[in-house]
């Protein structure tokens, strides 16, 4: 099975999550993201169909790595 193109990164030690796709076999990253509303922008500035509905839909073309989709931050207890 082939991974999603979109990838995710676990949140990093000052926040935010790194964003990478694949396309024809070429990771590009994206940014960082620091909420949904990052993650939309990134795609919408590249033209992909219905940005919103992929994120915010838990489209199967984006993967999360480490913790929980949609979050953002570490816990201020970690």
């Amino acid at each position: 099975m082939e991974h999603a193109p979109i990838l995710v990164h676990r949140i990093s030690a000052s926040g935010g999550r790194r964003v990478v796709i694949r396309i024809r076999g070429v990771d590009t990253v994206l940014g960082i993201a620091h909420s949904d509303g990052d993650l939309i922008e990134f795609l919408r500035r590249l033209d992909v169909p219905d940005p919103d509905g992929l994120v915010l839909g838990n489209s199967e073309v984006i993967a999360w790595q480490g913790g929980k989709p949609h979050v953002y931050e570490r816990d201020a207890g970690i």
